[in-house]
């Protein structure tokens, strides 16, 4: 059994409202400035396109990844105290959880694992720290000339994309393992369009029906 995962701070209204992100365009400018051959890029790469956690992320091994169904599991996750790293079990239960990827995502790993000779099924696919992906973040926001952003962000980055592109908010929260809808609809509820005046013109509508019946 893994160790239990340290507390961590939650999320609240005022984090919300301080809630940022990219775009797909930003995002498109900073991964172009990313050595494609580098193990940077797949790491941005799974970052904004599933929103897994950095911890998450760090923990993943060759047993973690199916590639015939284009999935990767989250099982565990990664954290560095008194210079030792820890692997633990995620901090809730919905953490664990299955995570479809694209096909080009999964063509991405499975070049950047092909390179190593025989990785073993156990050892973690980015064995770095996550100081080091920070620093990389950082410069790179600036050779790429897109707003700097937190590590973290990437994953409000992936969410806010897949709110634009339509994708219900029970999803998004299976997708991300929050433990609970409303953590994600008060994280990013209010980027969701309104659909008040869609409901004004539903009721016009059936008023006017009524009115003239056929």
């Amino acid at each position: 059994m893994f160790p239990q995962t340290p507390n961590v701070k939650k999320m609240g209204k005022s984090d919300a409202d301080r809630l940022d992100f990219w775009t797909k365009e930003e995002y498109d400018k900073f991964i172009a400035t990313i050595e494609k051959d580098s193990r940077y890029y797949v790491i941005f790469e799974i970052l904004f396109w599933t929103g897994c956690r950095i911890g998450e992320l760090l923990a993943l091994t060759l047993q973690d990844i199916d590639f015939k169904s284009n999935q990767i599991n989250i099982r565990k996750t990664y954290y560095r105290i008194n210079r030792k790293d820890v692997i633990t079990t995620p901090k809730t239960e919905q953490s664990i959880r299955t995570i479809d990827i694209p096909e080009f995502l999964a063509e991405e790993i499975k070049n950047y694992v092909n390179k190593f000779y025989k990785l073993p099924e156990n050892e973690r696919l980015f064995p770095i720290v996550t100081e080091a992906i920070q620093h990389k973040l950082k410069r790179h926001c600036v050779k790429a000339g897109v707003k700097r952003i937190r590590l973290h962000s990437l994953r409000h980055s992936h969410t806010a994309y897949l709110i634009y592109q339509g994708v219900q908010p029970l999803i998004i929260k299976e997708r991300l393992g929050h433990r609970d809808i409303k953590i994600t609809l008060n994280t990013y509820g209010h980027l969701y369009p309104s659909q008040q005046k869609a409901v004004a013109e539903l009721l016009n509508q059936k008023k006017t029906n009524e009115k003239c019946p056929s």
